[in-house]
C-alpha cells in the first residue's frame, strides 16, 4: 500500500491536475495571499517550482487575498478558478470576496483573467471554487463566507452549488444551498471563534453517486477537519456520512483540510490536504494520502 507523502514546501489549499503531459501540477495559496504557486512532479515524490499562476499583480480584478486555486484543463487550455478580495467594494466590506477564472495554454501559465471582474456576484463574500463538468455542463461549489451571516448566534459558512455558463461568464439560474454545518464535529470550535465552518468542497462521481468532501471548523486552527456528503444529482440534496470525520488531527499532523481528489497515472485515488507540523509552525504544507471506497460506497482515507 502507498504511503502518505509530504511535501518539503509551504502549500496551502492544494489543487493537483494530472495534465496532458504526464506531469503532476499543484496549485496553492501562498502564505501571504499574494499569488498562486505552481509545483510539477513527474511523480509526486519530488517537486520543483515551474511559475506562479496569478496574483495582484497580474489579476484585472483581484487586489488581494488569492486563495484556493483549481485549476482545470478543457480542450486543451487550462483554467484557474480562484477567490479574491475584489477591488469594487462601495460599501466598505471587510470582506469582499468573489471568485473568477483565468485562463492559459498550459498548465504552468501565465494565466490571464477572462474578464475584468468576477464571475458572478451574489451579494455576498464566496471562497474556494471547485468546478464539476459532466455531460457538457458545468456546475460551480463555493462557500458563502461567515462575515455576517448570523446563525443562532454564531456566523456560519455554508456551501452551495450552481450551474456555470459553458464559457464560464457567468452562471445560469440562482445558487443552491447543498451544505450548512450540522454535525457535532463541525463546531469544535465554535466557541473560540463564534463561527462555524463548511468550506473548501471537492465534488467526485463514483458508480453514480455524487461524492462531496469539505472542510470543517477554522482553518487556522487544529481542529480543521473533512468529512463528506452524497447525492443522486450534482446539485443535492446531499446527505453527511455518518462516519465523519473521514480525516481529522493525529500526533503529528493538525489542521488537516482543504482537500482535493485525483487519480494517479495508474488510476490510484488519492486526496491532497494541507495541515501543520510541530516543525512547519504555522506554515501550512500539502500530504497527499491513498483513499479509496468500500464495497457499500464509504469513501476512506488511508491515513498512517
Amino acid at each position: 500500500m502507498q504511503k502518505t507523502i509530504r511535501l518539503p514546501f509551504p502549500a496551502a489549499d492544494p489543487f493537483i491536475l494530472c495534465a496532458a503531459d504526464g506531469r503532476y501540477y499543484l496549485y496553492c495559496t501562498s502564505e501571504d495571499g499574494s499569488g498562486f504557486p505552481i509545483y510539477t512532479s513527474e511523480d509526486l515524490q519530488f517537486w520543483e517550482r515551474c511559475g506562479t499562476a496569478l496574483g495582484k499583480e497580474t489579476s484585472r480584478w483581484g487586489v488581494g487575498c488569492f486563495w484556493a486555486p483549481e485549476c482545470y484543463e478543457i480542450d486543451g487550455i487550462y483554467y484557474l478558478f480562484y477567490s479574491a478580495d475584489w477591488k469594487v467594494n462601495p460599501t466598505g466590506a471587510l470582506e469582499n470576496f468573489r471568485i473568477g477564472v483565468a485562463r492559459a495554454s498550459t498548465p504552468s501559465g501565465p494565466f490571464t483573467d477572462i474578464s475584468d471582474h468576477p464571475i458572478f456576484d451574489p451579494g455576498y463574500p464566496i471562497i474556494d471554487a471547485n468546478v464539476f463538468a459532466e455531460d457538457g455542463r458545468y456546475y460551480l461549489y463555493y462557500s458563502r463566507c461567515c462575515y455576517e451571516h448570523k446563525v443562532d448566534g454564531l456566523e456560519e459558512s455554508w456551501i452551495y452549488g450552481v450551474e456555470l455558463a459553458p464559457d464560464f461568464s457567468g452562471v445560469k439560474g440562482e445558487p443552491v444551498l447543498l451544505l450548512r454545518p450540522e454535525q457535532e464535529w463541525e463546531g469544535r470550535s465554535a466557541a473560540a471563534t463564534g463561527r462555524r465552518w463548511n468550506e473548501g468542497s471537492y465534488l467526485m462521481r463514483h458508480e453514480g453517486r455524487y461524492y462531496m468532501t469539505y472542510s470543517g471548523n477554522f482553518f487556522a486552527g487544529p481542529d480543521y477537519a473533512v468529512g463528506y456528503a452524497t447525492s443522486a444529482h450534482p446539485l443535492g440534496p446531499y446527505a453527511k456520512a455518518e462516519e465523519n470525520p473521514i480525516l481529522e488531527r493525529s500526533r503529528h499532523v493538525t489542521g488537516t483540510g482543504h482537500s482535493c481528489m485525483f487519480r494517479t497515472t495508474d488510476g490510484t485515488l488519492m486526496i491532497c490536504y494541507h495541515g501543520r507540523t510541530r516543525a512547519t509552525g504555522r506554515d501550512r504544507i500539502a500530504f497527499i494520502t491513498p483513499a479509496h471506497f468500500t464495497p457499500d460506497g464509504k469513501l476512506i482515507v488511508e491515513t498512517e
